[in-house]
């Protein structure tokens, strides 16, 4: 036991890339040398998912066969969800039948996904059934995602509890804990942004980090601060664009500019565009556009 307790983590670099948000870097470095066969399952499923987060969703379907492993069978349902809307019920249906088979139901990558999915659909209920039992911390950190969703902080501090005793210094336990600190607010946003900060300095610049230090910068009122940020991921996102030849905007990274932008007083229209473009389903740009609605109707009924 203490043996394999001591084998050396081969994946770490690449999860960690996965988890911070550095996903052509994952891809680039996923080759790597001595892996078993579980460990080259869950290389090729963070590969995947790390296309999957830049958009590549028709790669991820084309490549990943009929006699694929489950987890990967689990993450080719994912990109098929994310790509075709229109397809999501049979998506779902698929979905809930190998959640239903004991042969592979429990498998922690498919509940992985399976909460993933129902948490994207709003069916947080529906998402715990398969996550809350935990067992790797990738599961433990959704399960704070979800339960700050559905405004219980109290619910995702004890899952960071847990997340801390297994390995305090994890940076899903890291993750975790600034999520939980911003929900939270005041005095924690500090905390928050240090976490941040903290991966800024030991690992690469990732849109993702970028984002939180934004966030935390516009929760205690620094939005230039917050601007520069912002801006600096969109030019990430934009090279990635020329790198990936798709369209790898962070929607977050362009709502966050553009509240920062009316915070300032600066026109926004430009980043609400692009948001609407690209991500016509994301939360601000419905809010936008059920405001335009309600002010139409306004004005035609003043008229």
């Amino acid at each position: 036991m203490a043996a394999a307790a001591s084998a050396p983590d081969h994946l770490f670099n690449l999860r960690n890339n996965f988890f911070l948000g550095a996903y052509q870097a994952a891809i680039n470095h996923s080759e790597v040398p001595n892996l078993s066969p579980d460990d080259v399952v869950e290389r090729d499923c963070l590969v995947y998912r790390s296309y999957i987060a830049l958009g590549s969703y028709q790669l991820v379907i084309h490549e990943i066969d009929a006699s694929a492993a489950t987890p990967l069978q689990a993450v080719k349902l994912l990109a098929l969800f994310l790509s075709a809307p229109e397809a999501k019920e049979s998506t779902i249906s698929s979905l809930k039948e190998w959640l239903a088979d004991p042969a592979i139901g429990s498998n922690a990558i498919l509940r992985l996904i399976a909460g993933i999915i129902f948490m994207h659909d709003q069916d947080y209920n529906e998402a715990l059934k398969h996550t809350n039992s935990g067992g790797t911390m990738e599961l433990h950190a959704l399960n704070v995602q979800i339960f700050l969703k559905m405004h219980r902080s109290d619910y995702a501090e004890r899952q960071l509890r847990v997340m801390q005793q297994i390995d305090e210094d994890h940076t899903l336990t890291q993750l975790a804990s600034a999520w939980l600190n911003l929900s939270v607010g005041g005095s924690k946003i500090q905390e928050a942004y240090l976490i941040f900060q903290d991966f800024s300095e030991k690992y690469q610049m990732t849109s993702l980090i970028l984002n939180g230090k934004a966030v935390c910068c516009m929760h205690m009122g620094n939005f230039d601060e917050a601007e520069t940020l912002l801006l600096e991921a969109l030019n990430k996102a934009s090279f990635l664009l020329v790198d990936t030849q798709h369209d790898a905007k962070d929607p977050e990274t362009l709502a966050n500019l553009v509240v920062c932008c009316l915070h300032l007083g600066k026109p926004s229209s430009r980043f609400v565009s692009q948001l609407k473009l690209s991500h016509p389903d994301h939360v601000l740009v419905k809010r936008t556009s059920t405001a335009e609605e309600s002010f139409d109707r306004a004005v035609q009924s003043v008229a």
